[in-house]
């Protein structure tokens, strides 16, 4: 763009991307600085007022009004890094959090700095959930929260760690603060009311303090026992941030009473009276994180109950899967449970007898006792009754069922569902986690459509069989081989022209014949907007019962999902049959139940499709999108340039991923976008509803041979 020169060229530009008339925002100390910058800094602070102004007045207001002082301290790739946050703060939380994001641009550079050298949540959480489940005990989630803490069944660790001065040891001290959280419920710290115990004391609040690093002292030692790697790591961390209070005499004592093999945290609680005698505060190490017993004690009730609920009821599958007969005495099955003593660091394994005879214990089950064992340190007597008829609450121990079809009109439309990037050409960037999407399956319809077809289309049918069963056994000749079963005579001339120009003799002069391998992925994307009804529904599921019938003849591997979208809060990508699903009367009857929907809205249908297709190993992988129409939505931007902006970055990503997409369209119209989403070959027009059935499975040889 061209850099205006002037204030007054500035202002102007401002009021009218700041709507100035309508904001009332002062316009003229904004253009006065933006001007006085240098000739690049202005095109870049102009550039980004304009692009945040699509987003919203205020937030580009609080650019134009920031940037100016930013890049007098910092580097254009910073002032970009807070803009795009503010503006991923306005797509998630609204205007007033990316207003505070804004304001304090100085903590944003900050927070950058420590970025530099610190272990970031989002890097580091894959790897670090990985190591979670290869610890014993209960199946832990992580997540990123204000500090480190667990709840007892999600572990919580701050989005940046940056204590230690390096990256590689910012990411140890994660993993040790992961370690730690989870020795807690390993090792039963919170078996005792820690907030109960605490209200004794004069200071609640320190004394659970206290009781946090005596209970830490006690945990590093379990840790050093069964991970010593691990343990090794934290010596280390140790002598560079500091943190250890066991330097103190009395510290070291009671160090060294937690360190005994069976120390539970009753003797932690035992030792806090004389902790609290003789100090004021505790030394933390950086990986003890934060203990919030109150939040931990409300899980864990909520827990308890639920699970030894579910422990009667899996009982009791168990008593059924036997179909014993009665016993004689008419007495009740006697469940009898049995410990295993497992590794070191593995918890006891649990065997079930049922009258005295072992009987199969499914994971399932295995991982209940484990969760309530910790929890308890024991399995109770009365957990080991089977549940009878009327015995529980359903609710207690599975959540109450949600209508699919209905799953939009609650607050927990985004429960469960798959979140997609969304390209915005105003912007130049994406909006991270803007289309909600959920899968559903077409419900198959028992009727006579399929029949019809195939009866209607019976010689087009067989014609189509033929012709992939052709390209299934076709053969290859490959030219210019050493060995072969003819001779490839236009390699014979060049070489015997080379020969005679004095160049040695090239003895690839034949040709082979070898049957040729196919390995391809095709992925069918078909529009299930509300502009297909009628004869478009109809062509569309007569062209699909067609392809699938010829598929059956060719051996490629497919899969077929329809997609449609009301706004991106509603964006539904329909299973009709999946890659490893044969073609069968389920499939049948999804194709036939196959019915118009909502909107086009494609870039998050293109980038789903895209993601189940990397998932296929495959030479050749191809996407195949059958629309009416041009991407279009209901009551927001994405109708117009954005729409067909967005679907061509998913396109290109697609592409990108090694995947070649395809559009076969009935829009007439296709060739006035279609060119710039697809590229001049990569689309075809059909003209007439009627000729869709015999066109696409047409299109699909003509794409493969």
């Amino acid at each position: 763009m061209t850099t205006p020169e002037t204030a007054g060229e500035i202002e102007q530009k401002l009021e009218r991307w700041l709507e100035a008339e309508f904001t009332r925002l002062p316009i003229e100390p904004l253009a006065l600085a933006i001007a006085a910058l240098p000739a690049t800094e202005r095109s870049f602070a102009m550039d980004w007022v304009r692009r945040t102004a699509t987003v919203n007045p205020h937030v580009a207001y609080m650019v134009a009004r920031h940037v100016p002082q930013m890049l007098e301290h910092t580097d254009s790739r910073t002032v970009e890094a807070w803009i795009m946050q503010a503006v991923d703060a306005c797509d998630r939380d609204g205007l007033k959090a990316a207003l505070d994001v804004l304001r304090d641009p100085q903590r944003f550079v900050r927070l950058g700095r420590e970025r530099a050298a610190g272990a970031v949540f989002d890097d580091i959480a894959g790897i670090l959930r990985n190591f979670i489940r290869g610890l014993s005990g209960r199946e832990l989630r992580l997540e990123s929260g204000d500090v480190a803490w667990t709840d007892g069944e999600t572990l919580y660790l701050p989005p940046v760690i940056a204590e230690m001065e390096s990256a590689a040891d910012n990411f140890v001290l994660g993993k040790l603060t992961v370690t730690l959280l989870w020795a807690q419920t390993r090792f039963g710290t919170f078996r005792a009311d820690v907030a109960e115990q605490c209200r004794r004391y004069p200071d609640p609040e320190r004394a659970q303090q206290l009781f946090h690093a005596l209970e830490t002292l006690r945990l590093e030692a379990c840790i050093g026992r069964e991970l010593q790697g691990l343990a090794r790591e934290m010596a280390r961390l140790r002598k560079v941030g500091g943190g250890d209070t066991a330097d103190e005499p009395s510290w070291a004592a009671f160090a060294a009473t937690l360190a005994a093999a069976d120390a539970t945290v009753e003797d932690t609680l035992r030792l806090l009276d004389a902790a609290y005698a003789v100090s004021a505060a505790a030394e933390m190490p950086p990986w003890a994180g934060e203990m919030r017993p109150e939040r931990v004690a409300e899980r864990m009730a909520a827990r308890i109950a639920r699970e030894k609920m579910l422990l009667k009821v899996k009982l009791n599958d168990l008593l059924e899967d036997r179909q014993q007969a009665p016993r004689p005495d008419a007495l009740p099955p006697e469940i009898e449970l049995r410990t295993v003593a497992s590794e070191v660091m593995e918890l006891p394994r649990f065997e079930i007898a049922i009258d005295g005879a072992p009987v199969p214990v499914p994971e399932n089950v295995r991982q209940l006792l484990t969760s309530i064992q910790l929890d308890l340190g024991e399995i109770p007597p009365d957990y080991l009754q089977a549940a009878g008829p009327g015995e529980y609450d359903p609710k207690l121990i599975k959540p109450e069922g949600k209508d699919p079809g209905n799953v939009w009109q609650g607050t927990y439309h985004e429960e469960g569902a798959t979140f997609f990037p969304e390209w915005d050409y105003g912007r130049s960037h994406y909006r991270k986690n803007w289309c909600v999407m959920r899968s559903r399956e077409v419900a198959p319809v028992d009727d006579d459509f399929v029949a019809g077809v195939l009866r209607r289309y019976a010689g087009h049918a067989r014609q189509l069989r033929r012709t992939f069963e052709a390209m299934r056994d076709a053969d290859r000749r490959d030219k210019r081989q050493v060995e072969g079963d003819d001779v490839d005579f236009d390699a014979l001339v060049e070489s015997i022209a080379e020969h005679h120009a004095g160049q040695e003799w090239n003895d690839r002069v034949l040709t082979r014949l070898h049957r040729s391998e196919r390995d391809i992925a095709a992925l069918f994307l078909i529009d299930m907007s509300g502009s297909t009804l009628g004869w478009i529904n109809e062509a569309e599921r007569a062209a699909l019962i067609l392809l699938c019938e010829a598929f059956e003849a060719l051996g490629d591997r497919y899969a077929i999902y329809g997609f449609s979208g009301m706004t991106r809060k509603k964006c539904e990508i329909f299973r009709i049959k999946r890659f490893d699903e044969p073609y069968d009367a389920a499939v049948r009857g999804r194709i036939s139940g196959i019915r118009p929907q909502d909107y086009t809205r494609m870039g998050f249908a293109i980038r789903h499709a895209t993601d189940l297709l990397l998932q296929i190993e495959a030479k050749t992988r191809l996407m195949i999108t059958l629309s009416d129409g041009k991407p279009d939505d209901y009551n927001d931007n994405y109708r117009g340039q954005y729409g067909i902006e967005d679907t061509r970055r998913a396109l290109l990503e697609a592409t990108r991923a090694g995947i070649r997409p395809f559009c076969i369209t009935l829009d007439l119209e296709a060739r006035d976008y279609l060119p710039h989403l697809y590229g001049a070959a990569r689309y075809t027009v059909v003209d007439d509803v009627a000729k869709l059935p015999y066109k696409v499975a047409d299109i699909y040889r003509r794409l493969t041979i």
